[in-house]
């Protein structure tokens, strides 16, 4: 299964028929072949195999983005918890030892 993250168009090259877009803060190229003549700085856009495919609603884009962000912050709290849990069953590492 394939996760379009809505990624903002930062600036546009028409000759190049490309776009830079900023995905959680993640800066790439990618392809505009599809949407080039509706496209602008700004638009939320959502991408497959390096080419924007379609441009989505800015309130869409935000709502999604915010569940991406928690769901990624939810990894984050469930890798520290994994790693606290790691060193208390570490060999040798018992407490008071």
């Amino acid at each position: 299964m394939c996760l379009s993250i809505p990624s903002r168009v930062v600036s546009i090259d028409r000759a190049k028929c490309t776009a830079v877009v900023d995905t959680l803060g993640v800066k790439r190229e990618v392809g505009i072949d599809f949407i080039v003549d509706e496209v602008k700085e700004g638009d939320f856009v959502l991408i497959h195999i390096g080419y924007a495919m379609n441009i989505i609603d800015e309130e869409y884009a935000k709502e999604s983005i915010a569940l991406y962000q928690e769901i990624i912050e939810k990894m984050e709290e469930q890798e520290r918890q994994r790693i606290i849990e790691e060193s208390d069953n570490c060999p040798g590492g018992e407490r008071g030892a």
